[in-house]
C-alpha cells in the first residue's frame, strides 16, 4: 500500500442560500451556480491561508439548494435536482482543479432509471476534476432513497454502488451523509470495505451542549478507526426557518475520537486539522482491546438484522418499476413501522 504523507482538510462551514423561493427554473440554476462560486472563492481564500498541503475540503449537505419546503418530491426533482453530468459538477470541477483540493458535498441529484425521483447524493471529486464517488443516502425521512427502490437499485447498481470507497492519494475516502452519522451500520459498512476517512457533509443544530449527531462523530471514528471531516451549515438563508438554526461545529475527528479541530458560529475555515492516514493504519494493524474493527463478531448479530423493519422496495410497483410517491408516503410508511415493531413486542405501550 502506498504511504500518504501527512495533508491538512478542511471542514468549510460556509453558509446555505436556498433556492425554495426562486420563482423559475432559470433563477433556481443561476443560484445553484453563484453558490458555487461563493465557495470556490472560500476554498481558495482557506487554501492561501492554510497552506499548500490543503489537499481535502468538506462543504455543508445544503451548500448548493437548501432542502425541500413543501415541494412535491417530483416538483423538486425538475426544479432543484442535478444530473451527473451537468452544469454544475462541471463547475465543481473547475473549482477542483483550480484550488488543487478533493471536494466532498452534497446534493440532489437525478437518475434517469429513477424519472421523476430524486437521490440526495454525496460527492468525492477529486483535484483533476472528475467525480470519483457517488454515495446516495440510504435513510432518509422525506426523500427518496435505493432502500424504498432496493430490488432495482441493485439490479443496476450492485452492492458496491451502495457503499461505495474511492481508493486515492489521500487514502481510502468514503462519504456519510447528514443525519446518517446516528446509524453506526452505515459507517461500519463502509469501514469494512476499507474506508479510512469519512466525509460528512451536514446541517444541523449547533448547542453548547453535546447533540446526538456530535456525540455520533465521535463514535463513528472511534469504532470505526477512521478520521471524520464534518461540515456543518453556518445557517441557511432566504427560507421561512430561522436562519442561525443551523449553524457551527463543523470539526475534523481522528481515529481514536478526539477532536482536532472545531468551528464556532459563522462562516468559517477553523475547522481544518492534519490528516495522518499512516498513523490511523498502524493504529488498525495494532492488536488490542482499542482495535474495535478488528474485534467485530458479525455472525451474532445477523438473525437480529435479517428481519425487517422498514420495508424496502416502497417505491417499486409490482412491476419492479419506480413509482413517483406523494409526501404522505413517508410518515404512513412509518407509522407502518412502529405498527410492525408494535406487533412484535418491541415497543411497550404507556
Amino acid at each position: 500500500m502506498s504511504l500518504v504523507a501527512p495533508y491538512q482538510a478542511l471542514a468549510l462551514q460556509t453558509t446555505c442560500h436556498a433556492v425554495n423561493r426562486c420563482d423559475a427554473v432559470a433563477a433556481t440554476r443561476a443560484r445553484m451556480l453563484a453558490n458555487i462560486e461563493r465557495v470556490h472563492r472560500q476554498v481558495l481564500g482557506a487554501k492561501a491561508f492554510i497552506g499548500a498541503d490543503l489537499k481535502l475540503v468538506v462543504v455543508p449537505e445544503y451548500f448548493l439548494t437548501g432542502y425541500p419546503l413543501g415541494e412535491s418530491v417530483s416538483g423538486w426533482a425538475a426544479k432543484a435536482a442535478i444530473a451527473p453530468d451537468g452544469p454544475e459538477y462541471q463547475r465543481l470541477g473547475d473549482l477542483c482543479r483550480d484550488a488543487g483540493v478533493y471536494l466532498s458535498g452534497n446534493a440532489y441529484e437525478l437518475d434517469a432509471h429513477f424519472p421523476g425521483l430524486y437521490f440526495q447524493t454525496s460527492f468525492i471529486i477529486d483535484d483533476q476534476g472528475r467525480c470519483i464517488l457517488r454515495y446516495r443516502r440510504l435513510v432518509s425521512m422525506f426523500a427518496p432513497t435505493p432502500h424504498d427502490l432496493w430490488d432495482r437499485y441493485l439490479e443496476i447498481y450492485g452492492l458496491d454502488g451502495v457503499f461505495p470507497v474511492a481508493d486515492t492519494p489521500l487514502g481510502r475516502l468514503a462519504c456519510v451523509a447528514s443525519e446518517e452519522i446516528l446509524y453506526p451500520e452505515i459507517a461500519r459498512s463502509l469501514a469494512l470495505r476499507g474506508a479510512e476517512v469519512l466525509l460528512h457533509s451536514s446541517s444541523e443544530v449547533s448547542s453548547p451542549r453535546l447533540t446526538p449527531k456530535d456525540i455520533a462523530k465521535r463514535a463513528r471514528a472511534f469504532e470505526n478507526g477512521c478520521w471524520l471531516v464534518s461540515a456543518n451549515s453556518a445557517g441557511i438563508r432566504e427560507v421561512d426557518i430561522p436562519g442561525d438554526s443551523v449553524d457551527g461545529l463543523s470539526k475534523v475527528v481522528d481515529f481514536a475520537g478526539e477532536v482536532r479541530a472545531e468551528a464556532g458560529q459563522g462562516e468559517t475555515m477553523v475547522a481544518h486539522a492534519s490528516i495522518d492516514i499512516a498513523a490511523s493504519r498502524r493504529a488498525r494493524q495494532r492488536p488490542g482491546m482499542g482495535n474495535m474493527l478488528s474485534r467485530q463478531r458479525l455472525e451474532l448479530f445477523a438473525a437480529t438484522y435479517a428481519g425487517s423493519v422498514y420495508p424496502p422496495n416502497t417505491m417499486l410497483d409490482g412491476a419492479g418499476q419506480p413509482l413517483v410517491p406523494e409526501r404522505a408516503h413517508f410518515m404512513a410508511t412509518q407509522r407502518r413501522s412502529l405498527e410492525l415493531l408494535n406487533s412484535r413486542g418491541v415497543l411497550a405501550s404507556e
